[in-house]
């Protein structure tokens, strides 16, 4: 007797709706630990649920932003560390909202493969989950996609968005920014998750070992690449309620020259010392082994600064006080002048270039 062919499945197409629940069990516990007053309900939902009432104001703004990690995840991908991935993707739009002056409210993630490894995606997830616990926000939902035939085996992307809210009358826009206002920086964790397009490049050029430690680095090169892109938010938001902030710059693609005009106002340019704070080290070795020039350097990557504030002489003296008695690194970097939305840097990584 002839048996009779089982039917076409979604399996067979590539597709395991097993490990995606499976997935799914492992990832819960994390994200309910990250849930805060304002979430309605329980993970499974089909749309995440969050209730406003306490954070209300006479004028709330919603802000919102969104990003993905890159091509850091190649990195992530060839070593095999996936703990840490997840905190690059939210602090790059968690960020992105706080220097509009919102506080972090939820997150929400997406990670597509072209096979679902539930454990993997769980740990990509703890890591999301973490963070932002850190940065006070919730990560209220989230969507895992096997697109099988579409990223080849073992291969992710991970990206999310952040929603937060502000009072209107609190927002910080940059619009009074002018000559004499006092720049001040805060240290980056590294190269964060931006320019590793050219990092790749200057990996293989020069046939560097991620498995290798170079320089005064301390740790092999793949761990100093994979360093996290730091959370801002538990550094800056107790200074809303102590200093006025003209303006503040998440510094991302772009670097300095493209990042610190989008909050200058017509009539006004940033001039900054480039000594005026510590470049780590992975910035001259990239530089050096890439043959990467110092402008270049500054326009690509955050080179040690990772966000910037812009506030009156005064406020900023306050502000610096404020951030070093609760022991956090500030640097006064530069000054805002007279001029047409230009930034100018002198020194740091422009000595012998």
């Amino acid at each position: 007797m002839t048996e009779k062919k089982k039917g076409l499945t979604y399996a067979d197409a590539g597709v395991n709706i097993d490990a995606g629940n499976r997935a799914v069990e492992l990832m819960k516990d994390s994200v309910r630990a990250t849930f805060t007053k304002g979430v309605i309900g329980d993970v499974g939902g089909f749309g995440g649920l969050y209730s406003l009432s306490e954070y209300m104001s006479e004028d709330p703004v919603l802000v919102s932003g969104t990003d993905g990690v890159g091509t850091k995840l190649r990195l992530a991908i060839e070593l095999g560390m996936h703990g840490t991935i997840g905190q690059d993707c939210v602090a790059m739009s968690v960020n992105d909202i706080l220097v509009q002056g919102a506080r972090p409210l939820f997150f929400l993630d997406y990670i597509a493969s072209g096979q679902l490894d539930p454990e993997q995606t769980a740990q990509v997830v703890r890591g999301v989950a973490e963070a932002c616990r850190e940065s006070g926000c919730a990560l209220l939902g989230g969507e895992t996609a096997e697109m099988a035939g579409f990223y080849a085996p073992g291969d992710y992307d991970l990206a999310g968005f952040a929603v937060g809210i502000a009072d209107r009358r609190h927002l910080i826009t940059g619009a009074d920014i002018c000559a004499g206002d006092v720049i001040l920086g805060l240290p980056s964790s590294g190269v964060h998750s931006n320019g590793y397009s050219l990092v790749r490049r200057i990996l293989a050029d020069r046939h560097l070992d991620l498995h290798q430690e170079y320089d005064s680095m301390g740790r092999t090169l793949g761990e100093v690449l994979l360093t996290p892109t730091k959370l801002y938010p538990r550094v800056i938001l107790p200074l809303f309620g102590q200093c006025r902030i003209k303006g503040m710059v998440h510094i991302t693609g772009g670097g300095f020259y493209e990042n610190i005009p989008r909050v200058l106002p017509q009539g006004t340019a940033a001039e900054l010392d480039g000594d005026a704070w510590d470049i780590p080290s992975v910035f001259p070795f990239l530089m050096k082994e890439g043959g990467v020039e110092a402008h270049e350097m500054y326009r690509t990557f955050n080179c040690g600064i990772g966000m910037i504030l812009i506030l009156s002489e005064k406020d900023g003296a306050d502000c610096e006080a404020f951030l070093r008695s609760r022991g956090e690194s500030v640097f006064s970097i530069g000054r805002i002048v007279d001029g047409e939305r230009t930034v100018s840097i002198k020194g740091g990584l422009f000595h012998g270039a």
